[in-house]
């Protein structure tokens, strides 16, 4: 009997992954880089950092309303966007250095949708069990115990869900004042939107996609191969001591058989459903869990380890797994590349973070028109001039005119003199500011303007012209 068109399937309905519990020395790292990142994301916005009376003490904070960015003693104005370029720059590269020299332990333990996930699974786990209650009970009919137990799963989920949105928002705004907002359910619609989208996000992520995350969604699994070389540090399956493989009975001989006794302990811990014996797979995120799984088993039954285990690419390619991984390793060109331009990126922002000037200024000459000839016959011309005060003081300031002979500076905006000009707190001061003299034998004049704090004297310098026809 042959398929009609509705009969065809042309693709597998995606299955349920129920990663089983284990423990090992790769599960606690993850248990304790997880804790840890947990720790630092939801309390590092109630961090307090002093920066004086006129500055937000929170020590991480992003400012979107005064466009400022504060990470503790690092202030980041607008016009500063090349910090942000350098942080970029110095996280891709970064992250290409740690897969080309040990693949995707990145995905395997740091990144946020693995953290997210395994904190989802845990929740579940003890409030439904392990993989195998977990998988009796989604098979299981509607039931009171059925009921409960989903339910208080996925209550928590849209509690850590509430949790991850509401830290994330504590990031743009003064986290105690918002947690009192939030308390009296004064909350801004601007803010409880955007908890409301990553509550969603969060329980879809980490409570649904998971795995089809790391699989379909995000693009680092797609070109992560072209990071790897011969020497990238790779979890594989040791063919030589574990084909071939076969079930476990105890006393049977084992001179024809491989220490793998194909108990799949190590397909049932796997956060991303893969059989790790079927060779390098692009869904698998080097979590290291398989290598618990595997290790427990071989020494429950007392065979060797490591059939199972991290070692070069090259080795797992040739079919000649070694017994231990040598740092010399890691020495290889393309380290030196990655680190070089690390080195070189955040060496040149450390160097303009050292040199950092508390005051800037701007000065725009007038475009239209380039110069005004006044009734007497003296030329008139106008400019734009910001002040940058990046300190958290107010300051007074004096600005000069150098290259021309002036007669008359006039200051079109406060009443303040060009002797004395005003200057809040972390604030610009934004001048009208206008130059008469008496006309020139020169179309145009390269004058010279100087501001002077008056506080410690510092100059700067910013160099303009000055138009008489």
């Amino acid at each position: 009997m042959q398929n009609t068109q509705d009969d065809i399937q042309y693709f597998e309905a995606q299955k349920r992954i129920y990663p089983k519990s284990i423990k090992g020395k790769f599960r606690t790292l993850k248990w304790i880089i997880m804790a840890l990142a947990l720790f630092v994301y939801y309390g590092l916005p109630w961090v307090r950092y002093d920066r004086g009376a006129h500055a937000p003490d929170q020590a991480v904070l992003i400012d979107m309303i005064d466009g400022r960015g504060y990470f503790f003693f690092i202030e980041i104005w607008p016009q500063e966007v090349y910090y942000l370029t350098a942080i970029l720059i110095v996280a891709a590269v970064g992250l290409f250095l740690i897969t080309s020299l040990m693949g995707r332990v990145w995905c395997g333990y740091f990144c946020f949708q693995t953290i997210w996930t395994d904190l989802f699974i845990t929740v579940e786990k003890l409030i439904q069990g392990d993989r195998n209650q977990r998988i009796r009970l989604d098979k299981a009919p509607l039931s009171f115990d059925k009921l409960w137990r989903k339910g208080l799963t996925h209550f928590l989920w849209i509690c850590i869900g509430v949790m991850t949105g509401g830290a994330w928002v504590f990031y743009f705004n003064d986290a105690p004042t918002l947690m009192e907002q939030i308390l009296h359910l004064d909350v801004p619609w601007s803010v409880g939107g955007w908890i409301i989208v990553l509550t969603g996000s969060t329980y879809l992520m980490a409570g649904y996609a998971r795995e089809q995350v790391c699989t379909y969604m995000c693009p680092y699994a797609r070109f992560q191969s072209a990071m790897y070389d011969k020497d990238t540090l790779v979890i594989g399956y040791n063919e030589n001591i574990a084909e071939p493989r076969g079930h476990y009975k105890k006393g049977a001989p084992l001179a024809e058989r491989g220490a793998c006794i194909d108990c799949h302990a190590c397909v049932q811990v796997c956060p991303v459903g893969i059989d790790i014996r079927d060779g390098q797979q692009m869904e698998c995120i080097s979590c290291g869990l398989c290598i618990d799984a595997c290790d427990n088993i071989m020494q429950k039954v007392g065979f060797d380890k490591k059939l199972i285990q991290y070692d070069r690419l090259e080795n797992f390619e040739t079919k000649t797994p070694s017994e231990s991984f040598r740092f010399k390793n890691f020495i290889r060109p393309r380290t030196f590349y990655y680190l070089g331009i690390l080195v070189l990126v955040i060496g040149i922002s450390l160097y303009n973070l050292a040199n950092r000037a508390e005051t800037e200024l701007h000065v725009l000459h007038d475009r239209n028109p380039l110069f005004v000839r006044l009734s007497n016959g003296d030329i008139r011309n106008g400019y734009d001039i910001k002040i940058l005060n990046k300190t958290h003081a107010h300051r007074d300031y004096t600005l000069t005119i150098e290259g021309i002979d002036y007669n008359a500076i006039r200051m079109l905006a406060y009443g303040q003199p060009v002797e004395n000009i005003h200057v809040y707190a972390d604030s610009i001061g934004h001048f009208r500011v206008f130059i008469t003299a008496s006309e020139q034998k020169n179309m145009r004049h390269k004058i010279t303007i100087t501001l002077q704090d008056q506080t410690d004297q510092a100059e700067i310098i910013e160099k303009t012209i000055f138009v008489s026809g």
